[in-house]
């Protein structure tokens, strides 16, 4: 379900040819195509249109955060107060995080949250849509990508390449939080995430088998170099997955996800995305 623009367009006649338009912030539940209910953010960003370059490039983001996290939590706000200063931005709880329906299926049915986050940044009139996403958020916009195609640009942070990794402390301490009855318990009430309880039946399409579906559509991954989840060998997989469509930035001294992401990082990200969509 998607839904349109709420509040009006404020108009600026200080350029003769130019307009200013700005949609009002806009807060709602979305719904998935297996009946999901999504907590949904837009934040439009100001964008300045001149009569030569049309409205529909208009460009949005749409945010896919990491395991635990929700829309609410600082550093997923502080991700999309980054990439609004490139265009407008759609973020979002996943199915079992925060106030979102259901229970997390950890990469799974994911796809489907974001299919509908996109629709939606479609919707509002968008013509380029580029998905960010963050470790779990990061192979799901690989996934999506691969199997619902909808995305102009890709930039996975901080993903795995492959599932069941247990190689790292933490990601030992992610397996015993999903597949553990008192882990569940943890993830319900430590981190507001509602955790499936069922194995993947079957299991979904790895993000390093996704990559080679995605092209021609532009893909960035980025991962860091002191990142404690997923060593350097899950992107260098995922580049060369990727072939020519795909770029690679490993970047010194950072760490994991979204909390690891500063600034400037988010700056060329959105350069980037600014450059390659559409």
């Amino acid at each position: 379900m998607s839904s349109g623009p709420a509040g009006h367009v404020a108009r600026s006649t200080v350029r003769p040819h130019c307009e200013t338009s700005r949609r009002a912030p806009m807060r709602t539940f979305l719904r998935t195509t297996d009946g999901i209910s999504l907590d949904s953010v837009y934040e439009p960003g100001a964008v300045v249109y001149d009569a030569s370059a049309p409205p529909s490039r208009d460009l949005v983001f749409v945010v896919a955060h990491g395991f635990t996290g929700d829309v609410d939590q600082p550093h997923v706000r502080r991700v999309a107060a980054a990439l609004a200063r490139h265009g407008s931005v759609v973020t979002f709880s996943f199915r079992g995080h925060g106030a979102s329906g259901g229970r997390s299926t950890v990469g799974d049915r994911e796809v489907l949250d974001l299919a509908a986050a996109v629709a939606w940044a479609r919707g509002l009139g968008h013509a380029r849509v580029v998905t960010v996403g963050f470790s779990m958020g990061g192979s799901v916009v690989l996934r999506h990508a691969a199997l619902h195609p909808g995305a102009d640009a890709v930039v996975a942070v901080s993903a795995p390449a492959r599932w069941y990794y247990r190689g790292t402390a933490p990601m030992r301490r992610v397996h015993w939080l999903v597949t553990r009855p008192e882990g569940r318990l943890v993830g319900r009430y430590g981190f507001r995430t509602r955790i499936h309880h069922r194995d993947w039946d079957p299991v979904p399409l790895s993000p390093v088998d996704a990559v080679p579906r995605i092209a021609p559509t532009p893909l960035l991954i980025v991962h860091g170099d002191r990142d404690g989840y997923f060593p350097l060998d899950h992107p260098r997989m995922l580049a060369a997955a990727s072939g020519d469509h795909g770029e690679l930035w490993l970047e010194p001294g950072m760490g994991h996800a979204e909390h690891a992401a500063d600034d400037a990082l988010l700056a060329r990200i959105g350069d980037w995305a600014a450059s390659r969509a559409g």
